[in-house]
């Protein structure tokens, strides 16, 4: 019976000449200053993390330290020098069509004044969402103040009712006291 050995994989680090794992996290944060990107250890450090930089962790008296391969230093600063290539190139807009220019018959047409540096498009834009708001504002506060002279007429009306019914039961008060009256006591008379 054969012991069969555990699989490496294609990218496995032992097998490949190009990792060896020489530099410092510090050694690597020369390299990343010395390209223009400087990087502290941490940063460092969290690339290992990340992946982002090929590496072994070995311990060492003191703890575990990272070693870091050289290509991948190389490799990442290739990508940051690339990203921030693509980042900071704009291209030139190109126009959709040609574009004639229109003449007039006595000459050259006046030119519109450029903007001066007090405007900006973004007042414009709030200023007219705005007016709209201010709009509905005004629209709800005119429906507010017809609802309420709406309620104070019947207001009015209910407290005109119930003076009237006030006065009902007091003359209904009159009419059934004489009848209400005990039985002991003389009805009187009041003429």
């Amino acid at each position: 019976m054969s012991i069969e050995q555990p699989r490496t994989d294609a990218t496995s680090r032992e097998r490949s000449p190009d990792h060896e794992y020489t530099l410092s996290i510090e050694q690597a944060a020369e390299f990343y200053a010395q390209a223009g990107h400087p990087r502290t250890p941490r940063a460092i450090q969290k690339y290992c993390a990340l992946s982002k930089l090929d590496c072994h962790k070995v311990e060492t008296e003191t703890g575990e330290k990272y070693l870091v391969a050289l290509y991948s230093v190389q490799r990442h600063i290739a990508y940051i020098n690339e990203v921030r290539t693509v980042a900071t190139n704009r291209d030139h807009s190109r126009t959709d069509a040609n574009i004639r220019t229109m003449k007039n018959k006595d000459g050259e047409l006046p030119r519109p004044a450029a903007n001066t540096p007090d405007q900006s498009r973004t007042y414009a834009t709030v200023r007219a969402s705005d007016d709209r708001y201010i709009k509905r504002l005004e629209d709800d506060n005119e429906f507010l103040r017809g609802q309420l002279a709406a309620k104070d007429v019947t207001i009015s009306a209910l407290l005109e009712r119930d003076r009237e019914t006030n006065h009902l039961i007091a003359g209904l008060q009159k009419m059934l006291t004489p009848l209400l009256a005990r039985p002991d006591e003389p009805p009187s008379h009041t003429s």
